[in-house]
């Protein structure tokens, strides 16, 4: 992800995961900002079809406090509802899969509420099911390399 595309990644994200939460579009802006600035290790990907960003994904080193106190997360995975199913999301679990193997990292962690099949499809493994904020949450994690 660059600058050109952090209000359209945010856009996304808003609609996908904090609609009615009352989080900002300059607010998502601003925390992918930091980001893209806070060095190497977190990262931000976007798929795109043509010039057209078409899905987002992200590994960050802090993913719902105070859950768990795990790190780092894929988190943030999202396809535009008109391109899913054509392997867009696979391709970003897997671009944050490599870039975590390139960082060192060993296992993986995320956090789902209605994507447990498709994570598990790809290898994920599901570590608790758990309740937050009145929300059935599924932490899952992935050993990387194997």
């Amino acid at each position: 992800m660059t600058e050109r595309d952090v209000t359209a990644v945010a856009q996304l994200r808003l609609a996908a995961f904090f609609e009615g939460t009352g989080r900002t579009l300059e607010e998502d802006e601003a925390a992918l900002r930091q980001l893209l600035g806070g060095g190497a290790f977190e990262a931000a990907y976007v798929a795109r079809i043509g010039d057209v960003l078409v899905g987002t994904c992200l590994m960050v080193r802090h993913e719902l406090e105070p859950a768990h106190d795990l790190t780092p997360w894929l988190a943030g995975l999202v396809v535009e509802a008109g391109h899913r199913g054509r392997g867009v999301g696979i391709a970003l679990v897997r671009a944050i899969e490599a870039h975590a193997l390139t960082m060192g990292v060993e296992t993986l962690h995320l956090y789902t509420w209605e994507a447990r099949d498709f994570y598990a499809s790809l290898g994920w493994d599901t570590v608790e099911v758990f309740s937050q904020d009145g929300e059935t949450m599924v932490l899952m994690s992935r050993k990387l390399g194997s």
